[in-house]
């Protein structure tokens, strides 16, 4: 009988692990910026200057763009998603949530905006949203099938231990 428990307690661990995946999870930042560009580097201090207080919050994604097309390339296609045209950069994105260009007096906005963001229950990721179309399905339905194989392995090894024990 002590298999059996043991058993029906790896079972529901296994049930359980979906849910503890769903733990609140920091927002992405999206940072396009030109290496040289003096407001790219004002909104990096900026984001360097709150790490401390605000980086439970957030993860600053930098995309250098000047120099790698690849980066350029993904901006726009970023934009695109989003409904806008950018031209220029700093383009930083928070959830749904655009700025083109970068000045200090968006500070309070941002700050606002990482909160809001990390608060939602309805949160918004651009580039996981792009990245979406580009991956198949394919590695979320093997580990679906596989959790439901474990599953119904482990029921079918409880109704055997049962049976045994009842014996």
């Amino acid at each position: 009988m002590k298999k059996f428990k043991c058993l029906l307690l790896i079972i529901t661990i296994l049930l359980l692990l979906p849910l503890c995946a769903n733990a609140k999870q920091k927002v992405n930042i999206y940072l396009f910026r030109g290496e040289g560009c003096p407001h790219c580097q004002e909104a990096e201090e900026f984001f360097d200057s709150i790490e401390n207080k605000y980086s439970k919050y957030y993860n600053l994604i930098d995309y250098e763009t000047w120099y790698d097309s690849n980066n350029a390339d993904l901006m726009q296609k970023v934009a695109k998603k989003l409904g806008e045209e950018v031209t220029g950069v700093p383009y930083i994105i928070i959830g749904k949530k655009t700025w083109k260009g970068y000045d200090s007096a968006m500070n309070n906005e941002i700050i606002s905006a990482i909160k809001s963001e990390y608060n939602s229950n309805n949160r918004y990721d651009v580039i996981k949203e792009l990245n979406k179309k580009n991956k198949s399905s394919v590695s979320t339905d093997i580990i679906s099938v596989l959790i439901i194989i474990l599953v119904i392995g482990g029921i079918t090894t409880g109704i055997i231990f049962a049976r045994k024990n009842a014996s």
